[in-house]
């Protein structure tokens, strides 16, 4: 692949290495953790996984930029609405994700419960 061709590859994955809150460095320089991409056979670009743990982070911040407001001010109903989201990602299958997502929406980790409970009732 041409400089040009690595350039492009790397241009269309950054948006999903950015939402995921990865980082991308050279091929050469991955880790054993790390993912390497090839194209055609030649290894392109190496994705650097974040820890789960700052992923919730990442996922919060984007969650409160597509919201426009920081997520402890959104109302009940849209505070169950972002609970719902993270839940289907995962979110409290992290170490103390009940904990950072309460502490993001500006609740006690028993509403945050509440919220997980309402859904499976409903």
């Amino acid at each position: 692949m041409t400089a040009t061709g690595d350039d492009a590859f790397i241009g269309a994955v950054k948006p999903l290495v950015d939402a995921m809150g990865g980082e991308m460095v050279p091929p050469d320089e991955a880790g054993p953790d790390d993912v390497v991409l090839a194209w055609e056979g030649v290894d392109v670009v190496a994705v650097r996984l974040p820890q789960l743990a700052d992923s919730l982070d990442h996922i919060l911040a984007a969650m409160e930029r597509k919201k426009g407001k920081p997520l402890a001010d959104l109302d009940r109903k849209a505070k169950q609405e972002v609970v719902r989201i993270l839940e289907a990602r995962g979110a409290f299958s992290v170490r103390h994700g009940v904990e950072t997502v309460a502490s993001a929406l500006g609740v006690s980790r028993f509403t945050v419960y509440n919220y997980l409970n309402r859904e499976k009732g409903a």
